[in-house]
């Protein structure tokens, strides 16, 4: 069973940033692909950013040059660094992790429910 815990929510001001955390703990899981989505309000989920444990990374175009993610393998924690921070970003964001090798990151940037674990997610307000 693998538990994913998000941390570094909250609400700034549009232009503001945050930092994002996911610690992630399991016994015997491959994480190859630690992932960020968000759901905003009475919208669906949606792939934010995805890392590979091959080193290499996926963003939806809608954060692309604003945020950046990375990973320490050696914690199994994911990291989500948002800068520029807009209105539109306010949503849940939520990590998650899939341990099938076959398939490249954006595969599972674009299909959130094809995801193995979750976690509860942290909240991020963005004020304009």
């Amino acid at each position: 069973q693998v538990q994913l815990v998000e941390s570094g929510g909250g609400s700034v001001q549009s232009g503001g940033s945050l930092r994002l955390s996911c610690a992630a703990s399991g016994v015997g899981y491959n994480y190859v692909h630690m992932g960020w989505f968000r759901q905003a309000p009475g919208e669906g989920r949606d792939g934010v950013a995805m890392s590979d444990s091959d080193g290499r990374v996926w963003y939806a175009d809608s954060v692309k040059g604003r945020f950046s993610i990375s990973r320490d393998s050696a914690k199994n924690t994911l990291y989500l660094q948002m800068d520029s921070l807009k209105p539109e970003d306010t949503a849940m964001y939520y990590c998650a992790v899939n341990s099938n090798a076959g398939l490249r990151g954006l595969y599972y940037l674009k299909n959130p429910d094809q995801m193995d674990y979750w976690g509860a997610g942290t909240s991020v307000t963005i004020s304009s």
